[in-house]
C-alpha cells in the first residue's frame, strides 16, 4: 500500500501513538512529518519510541526516523499483532501511554499479546497507572476488550524505575454507550513511596476526599511501595452507566490535602457540566469508537480530542461529532 501521508504538527505524542495502532491494525504504511513541531521540545521523545519500538516488535515492520528528537516517522507493518514483547523508556515516560498503543489490537489478535513496560507508572502530563488500569479497562471490558495489566513496580516522576505488564486477548468488541452518566459513586486510591509513610500522606488525601466529595465514596485504599524516587498520586473514579477518573500527583511541599483538593475540585467542576465520561477520557475512547462503533459524550472540545479526530479519519474512520448543551457528542453507527 501506498504510505499515507500525515501531518504531526498540531498535536503531541497522541497523534503518533494512534497512527501506530491503526497502521498496525490495518496493514496501512504511513509517514508522518512534523512530529510534535508545536512542542516546545518538538519531535519524537523516549517515550513515543517506547511505542515504535513494541508496534514494530508486534508487526514485524519496517521503521525510519526512529531517533530522539526525529520530527519524521515511517512505519510499515509486516504482518498482523502477534507475540510478546518488552520495551524500556529509559526515563518517567508513561507506560500506560505505551499500553495505550497496543491495547486496541485486541480487536484483530488470532492470538493472545503481551506488552511489558518499564519507566514511568505515574507521572506529569498522562494518566495515572492506576486511571489506566481503574477508570480505562473497566469501561472497555463492558464492550467486551478482555485485556489485564499487572504493576510489578511502581516509578514516580522524574526518575521512573517502574514496571508493568499488559495481557491482550482475542477480542470482539460491542458498541460504546457512553452517553449517560447514571447514578454516580466513587472510589478514590491514593499511592505513595514508602518513605513518606510516616507523614501520612495517603490517609491525609483520602480524609480530605471523604470531607469534600459529594457523591457516595464507597471504597478507599491506601498503599506505600519501594520507589526509585519519592513520589504521590491520588486518583478519585466515579462509575455509574459510565466511568471517569480525575487524579492528582504530589509534589514536594505540596500538602497532601492540596492534592486531595485538586482531584476534588476536578470531579466537581465535570459533574456540574456535561460529559458522560471526563475530558481525558473522550479523547481516548476515539480509537473504540472508531473501530466498533457507538456514541461518546465528552464535556468540551479538547485539543487532544480534535487531532485525535482528525486522525482516524485520515485512516478512512468517519466519525460524526456534534456539540450541544449536552457536550460534544462523538458517535458512529
Amino acid at each position: 500500500m501506498t504510505p499515507l501521508e500525515l501531518d504531526g504538527s498540531d498535536g503531541g505524542g497522541q497523534l503518533v501513538r494512534t497512527a501506530l495502532t491503526l497502521s498496525c491494525l490495518g496493514g496501512q504504511p504511513f509517514e508522518m512529518t512534523g512530529v510534535r513541531a508545536d512542542r516546545p521540545n518538538p519531535g519524537l521523545r523516549p517515550q513515543h519510541l517506547a511505542c515504535v519500538d513494541a508496534a514494530a516488535a508486534l508487526t514485524g515492520a519496517t521503521v525510519e526516523g526512529a531517533d530522539a528528537g526525529s520530527e519524521r516517522l515511517t512505519f510499515a507493518p509486516a504482518h498482523a499483532p502477534r507475540g510478546d514483547v518488552a520495551v524500556d523508556v529509559g526515563t518517567a515516560g508513561s507506560v500506560a501511554l505505551v499500553f495505550d498503543t497496543v491495547l486496541p489490537f485486541a480487536a484483530e489478535i488470532d492470538e493472545p499479546i503481551t506488552l511489558t513496560a518499564s519507566g514511568g507508572t505515574d507521572v506529569k502530563w498522562a494518566p495515572t497507572f492506576d486511571f489506566f488500569r481503574g477508570v480505562k479497562l473497566p469501561l472497555l471490558a463492558r464492550v467486551g476488550l478482555a485485556a489485564a495489566v499487572r504493576l510489578e513496580r511502581r516509578g514516580f516522576y522524574p526518575t521512573g524505575g517502574g514496571r508493568a505488564t499488559l495481557h491482550v486477548a482475542p477480542s470482539s468488541l460491542r458498541p460504546l454507550s457512553c452517553d449517560t452518566r447514571g447514578d454516580l459513586v466513587a472510589s478514590a486510591h491514593a499511592v505513595a513511596a514508602r518513605n513518606l509513610a510516616d507523614a501520612e500522606v495517603c490517609e491525609r488525601a483520602l480524609d480530605r476526599v471523604r470531607e469534600r466529595l459529594s457523591v457516595p465514596l464507597v471504597e478507599t485504599h491506601a498503599t506505600y511501595a519501594e520507589t526509585d524516587c519519592p513520589g504521590f498520586a491520588l486518583l478519585l473514579s466515579v462509575a455509574g452507566e459510565t466511568r471517569a477518573g480525575f487524579d492528582a500527583l504530589g509534589e514536594k511541599g505540596v500538602p497532601a490535602e492540596h492534592v486531595a483538593d485538586e482531584a476534588v475540585d476536578a470531579f466537581e467542576s465535570w459533574r456540574q457540566g456535561p460529559g458522560a465520561v471526563d475530558g481525558y477520557l473522550a479523547d481516548q475512547l476515539v480509537l473504540p469508537l472508531a473501530l466498533a462503533g457507538g456514541v461518546v459524550t465528552a464535556p468540551h472540545w479538547t485539543s487532544h480530542l480534535r487531532t485525535n479526530l482528525s486522525l482516524v479519519d485520515a485512516f478512512g474512520h468517519d466519525l460524526r461529532t456534534r456539540a450541544d448543551g449536552a457536550g460534544v457528542t462523538v458517535e458512529r453507527e
